[in-house]
C-alpha cells in the first residue's frame, strides 16, 4: 500500500496535463466547457483506448480530443437504448410472473413460505414490502395532518386527504383493507427493484413454476435465470450512467443452443457465441426477449 499524493487539478490544469500527454485539443475553450459538465475521471475511461499500450498515459499519434468526446456521446446513445430494452423487459417480466402464480396459488401466494427454495430469504422480502409500507403510512400521516391545518372548508380538506390516500397503492391498501396485512401480488411486483426480482424468480421452489414464466419469453428457465442476473447489473450501469461501451461482465451469462437465437441466421450460429463477457451478447439477449 502506498499513500495518495495525486493533487486536484482545475479545469485547466486538466488540459495543460492532456496536452502535455499528446493528446490534439484544437479548441481550448471547447474542451473547458466539456470537462466542465463532464469529468475528467468519467472520460479517462474513454480516453485508454486512444492511449499508449504502457502505463504512462500518452496518447498515440494523431488522437485528438474530438474522438474522445464522440465515443463517450457513442457510449450514452447506446445506455439509452439498452436502457429502453432492458425497462420493456423488466415490465413483462413482472407481468409473466404475476400471470402465472397469482392464477395458480391465489393472491397473495408471495407470503407462504412453502413456495420458495429453503435458502431463498423469504424474510427479507415482506420486510421490504412492509418497511415500504410503513413509509408510505407515515408519509399519508403528514399529509393528512397538514390538510387539516389548512384553512380550507372541511369538504375540500376531506376530498385532499382522500386524494393523498390514492396517490399510490402502498397507501391506499392499508387505508382500505386490514386483511392480509401485504398487498396483492401484482401490486408487490411492481414494488421490487430489478434485482429483488431477480432473486425472487430464481428462489421460486418449483422448477414447473419458474419453467412455465420462462416459457412466456421462449427460453429455458436455467438460461433465462442466468439472463436476468446479467441484465439487472446492466440496468444498473445504465441507471448510473455508468460505461457500458466496452464493459466486461464479470459472470458470462448463459447462452441459448444453436440455431435458438433469433436475431441470427441458423447457418451462422456457433455453439458459443464469443465473446460472451461483453456488451454484444447483452445486445443479443435483450433481442431475443423483446422479439417474444
Amino acid at each position: 500500500m502506498i499513500e495518495f499524493t495525486k493533487p486536484a487539478l482545475t479545469v485547466e490544469q486538466q488540459i495543460e496535463l492532456l496536452t502535455e500527454r499528446g493528446l490534439t485539443i484544437r479548441s481550448p475553450d471547447r474542451a473547458a466547457r466539456y470537462l466542465e459538465v463532464i469529468s475528467f475521471f468519467r472520460l479517462s475511461a474513454y480516453m485508454r483506448p486512444f492511449q499508449e499500450s504502457d502505463s504512462s498515459h500518452f496518447f498515440r499519434p494523431g488522437v485528438c480530443f474530438q474522438q474522445i468526446v464522440e465515443l463517450y456521446a457513442f457510449d450514452r446513445e447506446l445506455r439509452l437504448i439498452v436502457m429502453d430494452a432492458v425497462e420493456r423487459f423488466e415490465v413483462a417480466m413482472r407481468s409473466a410472473i404475476g400471470n402465472h402464480m397469482g392464477p395458480s396459488y391465489g393472491a397473495h401466494w408471495y407470503m407462504d413460505n412453502q413456495l420458495f427454495k429453503g435458502d431463498y430469504q423469504h424474510h427479507r422480502l415482506l420486510t421490504e414490502i412492509e418497511d415500504k409500507i410503513k413509509k408510505e403510512e407515515r408519509a399519508l400521516a403528514r399529509d393528512i395532518t397538514n390538510i387539516q391545518r389548512s384553512r380550507v372548508p372541511d369538504h375540500i380538506k376531506q376530498q385532499r386527504i382522500e386524494g393523498r390516500k390514492k396517490e399510490n397503492y402502498l397507501r391506499f391498501y392499508p387505508s382500505q383493507y386490514d386483511s392480509p396485512r401485504l398487498m396483492p401480488n401484482w401490486a408487490m411486483l411492481e414494488e421490487l427493484s430489478f434485482g429483488n426480482l431477480s432473486h425472487l424468480y430464481q428462489g421460486l421452489a418449483k422448477d414447473s413454476d419458474r419453467k412455465q414464466i420462462a416459457k412466456r419469453f421462449n427460453t429455458p428457465h436455467s438460461v433465462l435465470g442466468s439472463w436476468l442476473h446479467t441484465l439487472t447489473f446492466i440496468r444498473n450501469c445504465c441507471a448510473h450512467h455508468a460505461r457500458l461501451w466496452n464493459r466486461e461482465l464479470s459472470v458470462p451469462p448463459k447462452l441459448l443452443r444453436a440455431g435458438h437465437w433469433e436475431s441470427i441466421p441458423a447457418r451462422l450460429q456457433p455453439l458459443d457465441i464469443q465473446p460472451s463477457r461483453r456488451i454484444f451478447i447483452v445486445i443479443l439477449i435483450l433481442d431475443h426477449l423483446i422479439k417474444q
